[in-house]
């Protein structure tokens, strides 16, 4: 037979080694409380109200907003490195040509 005790900890786990770990270890525990309470009709007002909210049309399209936003985010980091590349190659085309045509190497640290 299992001791209750037992079972406690063995569904606990053992604490995450990150910070980041631990806060998503406390989240996980908290939405199993908030469901264990809605399924048993003692949930607050406010953990109703959190949940309604998280359904709500509103707030999926916040959440693809976000999501799109982050994307464009990235979108814009890619093409800076880009055009960071690019401006790198002139340079070394512009660099090359000169010492093509005989005239000394131009840096931008001269």
């Amino acid at each position: 037979m299992v001791s209750p005790r037992r079972k406690s900890t063995s569904r606990k786990g053992r604490p995450a080694i990150t910070p980041e770990g631990r806060e998503n270890q406390l989240i996980s525990l908290a939405v199993d409380l908030a469901e264990k309470q809605l399924s048993e009709g003692t949930a607050s007002a406010q953990v109703i109200s959190h949940y309604l909210k998280l359904g709500s049309t509103r707030e999926k399209l916040e959440q693809e907003r976000l999501s799109k936003e982050n994307h464009l985010l990235g979108v814009k980091a890619e093409h800076m490195e880009s055009a960071k590349r690019v401006e790198e190659l002139y340079e070394t085309a512009l660099n090359a040509m000169r010492s093509y045509a005989g005239f000394e190497r131009f840096d931008d640290d001269d």
